[in-house]
């Protein structure tokens, strides 16, 4: 029987701390995303423009392409044969690489906002709310103490 009054007294004795409110805390979280595309482009490629001329004793000659057109002629027993290119572009298709880079920032802030009261407690309420917490406790007490003594004089009656 003492050692349950011991314990008795000790779970009474314990004490309970009053709630902290944690400090405003921010959380960043970063996360980049990166996406390779590769697109098909049209580049145009100039050719610059040529001049050639030759003579010889031969027959008439004429040859064109897209890129040259080619005459002759002859005069006085001489062939004279010119070449000229054609200023042209032409279009190649080249694969282009693009890299979208894209950042997200996820920001997280918790924040704690003081919320005004419309009225202020009396002198009584504060009073109140004072004293009940103690009033409460001291009851309690008493009722445990009360059990304690009841059980103690059943076990005495007993042996």
């Amino acid at each position: 029987m003492k050692n349950f009054t011991l314990v008795l007294f000790s779970v009474l004795c314990v004490a309970c701390a009053t709630t902290r409110q944690a400090a405003p805390s921010e959380k960043i979280i970063t996360e980049t995303r990166i996406e390779t595309v590769y697109q098909t482009d049209t580049v145009y490629l100039e050719v610059p423009q040529i001049v050639e001329k030759v003579v010889t004793k031969d027959t008439v000659s004429v040859l064109e392409n897209e890129f040259a057109k080619s005459a002759a002629s002859v005069s006085y027993g001489l062939l004279a044969h010119s070449l000229e290119t054609k200023p042209v572009q032409k279009p190649v298709e080249v694969q282009t690489k693009i890299v979208y880079r894209d950042s997200v920032i996820f920001k997280d802030v918790v924040v704690y906002e003081t919320v005004k009261v419309e009225k202020e407690l009396s002198g009584w309420q504060t009073f109140k709310m004072k004293t009940g917490g103690i009033t409460l406790t001291i009851l309690s007490l008493l009722a445990l103490a009360a059990i304690g003594w009841t059980i103690i004089r059943i076990l005495r009656k007993r042996a």
